[in-house]
């Protein structure tokens, strides 16, 4: 699924103009995919806990987001992103969930140690929001009430993004502790293909050089150790 999933992805970043129905669709495809490699590296139960345990805890925190302000910042969904509850669109969910088990296990071959792998998983995911909230505040999908230095983005959404991550990250470690293997490579490739394409699509194909630089760096911190490890064939 991963290669299909590139293709798509190359045909939607050279569109000049990315309509809602587009984007939730990209959204939709890039959580099948991460979705659809966990249960074939883990089980049903345990392929998909990241994705599920990360969805439910991001879709709470928005919801508390949008009517308190805590703890991204104070913001605003439009109807661009599909059905809403209590003002976050059904799909939020999915940006926390598609990639929370490709930073789970890149995270994994950062480090085995408990804490620090929450810690660093919580970065991972993190650092995939430096690319992808520019972008969809950019088109209209959300409006910060102050915007931030970054793109518009206020530094609190990102600290906002972390906490989150690791509450999700820690019932996760809790649940199944596992360790990264090559049976999760996949993830893994996921996790290294999102990092290049979004650096590529943002520095190249849609001119966001900012973007570009500051999430290819904030997801290069996390996929290039995992990756030299992975190569190396280590665990720590």
């Amino acid at each position: 699924m991963l290669g299909a999933l590139a293709v798509a992805q190359a045909i939607y970043g050279r569109r000049p103009a990315r309509s809602p129905a587009s984007t939730r669709a990209m959204l939709l495809a890039i959580l099948a995919t991460s979705t659809f490699e966990g249960t074939q590296a883990r089980g049903a139960r345990r392929g998909a806990l990241p994705a599920a345990v990360a969805g439910g805890s991001g879709f709470v925190a928005e919801l508390m987001g949008v009517r308190t302000g805590v703890p991204f910042g104070r913001y605003a969904y439009s109807g661009r992103l599909g059905p809403r509850i209590g003002g976050v669109p059904l799909l939020a969910a999915g940006a926390w969930a598609a990639m929370a088990r490709p930073a789970w296990v890149t995270a994994g071959w950062v480090t085995e140690a408990p804490l620090p792998r929450v810690m660093t998983a919580a970065g991972a995911l993190t650092a995939w929001d430096v690319f992808l909230d520019p972008r969809l505040a950019r088109e209209g999908y959300w409006r910060w009430e102050r915007p931030g230095r970054y793109e518009g983005i206020p530094a609190s959404n990102f600290l906002g993004w972390w906490l989150t991550a690791s509450a999700a990250f820690a019932l996760v470690a809790r649940l199944d502790p596992f360790e990264s293997g090559t049976e999760d490579d996949a993830a893994l490739a996921l996790y290294v293909w999102t990092w290049v394409g979004e650096t590529f699509a943002n520095g190249v194909l849609w001119r966001q050089q900012r973007a570009a630089v500051a999430g290819g760096v904030a997801m290069g911190l996390f996929a290039t150790p995992a990756l030299a490890r992975r190569r190396a064939g280590q665990r720590r």
